[in-house]
């Protein structure tokens, strides 16, 4: 009798080229081939000389020498597309770099709710490349949107006669920028929801409560002369912010769709 239970079967990594191919674009960034790509963070590689490889997520996609870059600060993904694309630029006229990438859920766990094609790429100097971001997740909410993180990692090519006898520290790159996944047809229009906030006074601080369907980052609080911390309030939700008692009016400015500071908005604290 054949059992009716299945074995979970391992997700592997795929690879869209010949395994030649592949052996080759790992040997030129000195990996091994049995080198599970899925574990590349941090990147560790030793030879014969040290080369130490580490992984620093930053929250701005630039360099100062070149390097791999994400177009924008954050994605906007319209729940009922069928994809998005992403694009992703070299700006280095010398460094070739190997680019894997994915998608983190809001605790920042790798999801399986979207794939990114391709997931790892040779990013050659000066060129520009098209990924593609497909949801496969299940059925998300219609009322507000849903917070993903976008993460491509930049890992440098590696020139073994260079780095014969010398200790090297490599060094593999990561950007993260938010991705939302937006409803169509929200109760509330995008640029109108800031102005919808409110301020109250709690025990020591203030309630912030965002009561649109959108995720709002909130940039350069100021309450009555005193400064408080930038902050990102999730849709239909309240967060909290430490400030003095006696304040009673609070200004900030809001980031937009393509991250831009909104005009500075004002509000009375009640």
């Amino acid at each position: 009798m054949k059992s009716n239970h299945h074995q979970k079967k391992r997700k592997s990594f795929s690879y869209g080229g010949e395994p030649a191919e592949l052996k080759s674009l790992l040997s030129a960034f000195g990996l091994a081939e049995r080198c599970c790509l899925d574990a590349l963070s941090p990147l560790v590689v030793f030879t014969r000389m040290l080369v130490v490889g580490a992984c620093f997520l930053i929250s701005v996609p630039t360099f100062a020498e070149g390097g791999v870059s994400v177009q924008g600060t954050r994605i906007i993904y319209p729940q009922n597309a069928k994809e998005q694309t992403v694009r992703v630029s070299n700006s280095s006229t010398t460094a070739s770099f190997l680019v894997q990438s994915w998608v983190e859920d809001a605790h920042g766990k790798k999801s399986d709710d979207f794939v990114v094609t391709p997931p790892l790429f040779l990013s050659t100097p000066g060129r520009e490349n098209t990924l593609r971001l497909l949801f496969t997740g299940a059925s998300l909410p219609q009322y507000k949107e849903s917070l993903y993180y976008f993460v491509t990692k930049q890992i440098p090519s590696e020139d073994k006669k260079e780095l014969e006898g010398k200790n090297i520290l490599k060094v593999a790159l990561a950007t993260r920028i938010k991705l939302f996944v937006r409803p169509d047809d929200l109760a509330v229009a995008r640029e109108d929801a800031p102005s919808l906030l409110s301020f109250t006074h709690v025990s020591s601080g203030l309630d912030i409560y965002n009561p649109t369907p959108y995720y709002l980052t909130l940039t350069h609080l100021n309450a009555n002369g005193h400064a408080l911390n930038d902050i990102m309030v999730n849709p239909n939700e309240h967060s909290y912010e430490k400030a003095p008692a006696d304040v009673n009016m609070v200004v900030l400015k809001s980031l937009d769709d393509y991250g831009a500071e909104t005009k500075q908005l004002q509000y009375t604290i009640k």
